[in-house]
């Protein structure tokens, strides 16, 4: 980190022993308080129902985040259902939130996942009510017509958590073999 530092000089990454989980309502308050716009008030039930947070929040979000808890690494739950896919399952005790998580690191997300709904015709259901079309995604539905446990999955940003724990500015400092439209071919 120091040898990259030296190159790239940066604030270096806080982190505290006990990571700071909220859900999405405690995040979206923390924004409204501070006036963050486009932020809906966090008790207006009809208006959180399709609000996600955007990119430009999400980073002013982890300022708040880093000035209230010391740490530029935390983890947001129970996210609107309406604007996760369709595979994501509904939290048991509010179907109007879904069973998901994010990770930031900086105020940048470096993971999103939930737990999928394994039974086919509630695939089917939620499906039909974000308005896909049943017969595109049919052999995804069938596989769990075989049998599937209930079970969650995530997608991570590896070069993204890299570029963001040591602060560097472009993902391309972080990759290996960056890739960009003028450039294929290491």
């Amino acid at each position: 980190v120091e040898t990259v530092h030296k190159q790239y000089p940066a604030e270096p990454f806080q982190w505290v022993e006990d990571t700071p989980r909220l859900n999405f309502i405690d995040g979206t308050r923390f924004l409204f308080e501070k006036g963050v716009e486009g932020v809906p008030n966090p008790d207006d039930t009809a208006a959180m129902a399709d609000y996600d947070i955007s990119t430009e929040q999400e980073r002013k979000l982890g300022a708040i985040i880093r000035e209230k808890y010391g740490t530029d690494f935390y983890m947001m739950t129970r996210y609107p259902l309406n604007v996760r896919p369709f595979y994501s399952m509904p939290c048991p005790d509010d179907p109007t939130y879904a069973n998901s998580y994010d990770f930031f690191m900086r105020g940048n997300e470096i993971v999103s996942g939930a737990q999928r709904i394994h039974d086919p015709e509630y695939l089917k259901e939620r499906a039909e009510a974000k308005g896909i079309e049943v017969e595109t995604i049919k052999d995804y539905i069938d596989a769990f017509r075989l049998g599937a446990y209930p079970h969650a999955g995530c997608g991570v940003g590896l070069e993204r958590v890299v570029m963001l724990f040591l602060g560097l500015n472009n993902i391309r400092k972080s990759s290996l073999f960056p890739r960009d439209p003028s450039r294929l071919a290491p």
